[in-house]
């Protein structure tokens, strides 16, 4: 992910080099401000195709009638079982300048599909609605629901733990920029809104129905056993801070082309957060 951020990037600069040549000085300040936010609008609205097909029920609505049809919509899914779940994020976490190799959620690093298991220097299934919120365990469900499972460094994995997401805390050792206190764990900058969007699409679609607890996001941390997870304001400012890039969009259409068949609307359009929210 960290080398698609980096072709975007240098793409950016060169566009706005182009247009720096003919303007005069005093606008510098504002060209690099302005194709970054032109990169990232164009990311988000690559999918808007769907929205006269897959989302045609939801387009034009807001608040708990969004909710509502979203969660419709996303609960139409073929469902994985857990020991598929492995090979499902071979692909779906695929490192896109390395076939061989997965990109770790957390730390950034890119490592062997092999390596996948329990022992340290492996990578393991990270349940980023920690599955002790709302007691889900791994049952074929939430538990194995890849919108919201990602490669994980098993040492990093186990510093989350089930923390709630926060900002602040101490660096995590090998965690890419990510930090952790006691009851709280702050993802690396690059992947904040991916964060977010996999709790949000969580909240929807596990709405109480299929057995499993009414999983939904709330403004607090320590949430402990129950099927809440927090902190709702910042997992609001994470998703716009980082909007989708091309691995999490890209990701997304797999798991609706090849595994699940259900999409994460919040990929797809980030702006029904603060709709709905």
């Amino acid at each position: 992910m960290l080398a698609i951020r980096t072709r975007r990037r240098k793409a950016a600069a060169l566009a706005t080099a182009a247009v720096l040549a003919t303007v005069a000085a005093p606008s510098l300040t504002a060209t690099p401000a302005t194709a970054t936010t032109t990169t990232a609008s164009t990311a988000s609205t690559t999918n808007t195709d769907y929205d006269s097909t897959y989302y045609k029920d939801a387009i034009g609505k807001t608040g708990a009638s969004l909710k509502s049809s979203l969660h419709t919509i996303i609960s139409d899914q073929t469902k994985l079982s857990y020991s598929a779940v492995w090979d499902a994020l071979k692909a779906t976490d695929e490192d896109p300048d390395n076939s061989g190799n997965v990109i770790l959620l957390y730390s950034g690093v890119s490592r062997s599909k092999s390596l996948n298991g329990g022992d340290t220097g492996d990578w393991n299934r990270e349940h980023v609605w920690a599955k002790s919120h709302g007691d889900f365990g791994t049952s074929t469900g939430p538990g194995t629901d890849i919108h919201h499972l990602r490669p994980s460094d098993v040492r990093v994995n186990s510093v989350r733990g089930n923390k709630d997401f926060d900002n602040g805390g101490s660096a995590v050792s090998e965690g890419g920029g990510s930090l952790t206190d006691s009851d709280s764990f702050e993802p690396r900058d690059a992947v904040k809104g991916d964060v977010a969007r996999m709790i949000f699409y969580m909240a929807v679609r596990y709405e109480g129905g299929d057995g499993f607890a009414d999983l939904e996001v709330n403004g607090q941390v320590d949430n402990g056993s129950n099927p809440y997870i927090g902190k709702l304001p910042v997992l609001k400012a994470w998703n716009d801070e980082d909007p989708p890039d091309a691995f999490e969009e890209h990701r997304n259409q797999v798991i609706y082309d090849d595994y699940q068949h259900n999409r994460n609307p919040f990929v797809d359009h980030p702006e029904w957060v603060e709709s709905i929210w």
